[in-house]
């Protein structure tokens, strides 16, 4: 998975409550038999006209969201089926990052999973950091993962909790086998030790 530690970029409002993986990835974009092009199918209904033509009117076609590394999410976010599709379609896109109120409990693990940081703040702070990012001379911001801690364009900040295993997970870029790997020593001293109680399991 891709480390992360201390992103900065542009963050996107997007503060529509329950928006399922549906809209984040449409059906049609889950026939393929590997995870290529999944960031043309990301919020698709929304990004493109009938036509096929960018939406005009959808923030991630405009400047300078076009390069937003985060979004800033209404709540229940990740809403609906399971697929993993949508969290592999936003980290193509370039999404580091997804700050919000709550999120649906599937969304959140495929999440974490997959390098895709999750950040959980009061609904009065979603709002604050939502307008901002609305405003194109307000919408960068940093985020520091070892400090938990938010820095907005005019140098304040906003704190977060999270996970202790999720946060080293991310700052390593380590997966779920990559962070189980890490105590390698003591499982197979574990396994040795079993097998010696129980020498009829070899």
């Amino acid at each position: 998975m891709q480390v992360f530690k201390t992103v900065s970029g542009v963050a996107a409002p997007m503060l529509a409550a329950n928006v399922d993986t549906d809209v984040i990835m449409p059906k049609q974009f889950l026939k393929g038999i590997d995870r290529n092009g999944l960031d043309q199918g990301v919020f698709f209904d929304l990004r493109f006209l009938a036509n096929g033509q960018p939406n005009p009117e959808f923030v991630l076609n405009q400047a300078p969201w076009l390069a937003a590394r985060f979004l800033i999410v209404g709540p229940n976010f990740g809403c609906g089926s399971s697929r993993e599709h949508a969290v592999w379609g936003l980290k193509q896109l370039g999404i580091r990052a997804l700050i919000g109120s709550s999120f649906a409990g599937i969304f959140f693990d495929n999440c974490q999973r997959n390098g895709v940081l999750l950040i959980q703040l009061s609904e009065t702070q979603i709002q604050t950091l939502g307008q901002l990012a609305s405003e194109a001379q307000s919408a960068t911001i940093s985020i520091d993962l070892e400090q938990q801690k938010i820095t907005l364009h005019d140098g304040s900040s906003m704190a977060f909790e999270i996970d202790t295993l999720c946060k080293q997970s991310l700052m390593l870029g380590l997966d779920a086998i990559g962070s189980t790997l890490q105590r390698s020593e003591q499982i197979s001293a574990f396994e040795a030790e079993h097998l010696q109680a129980n020498p009829w399991l070899a």
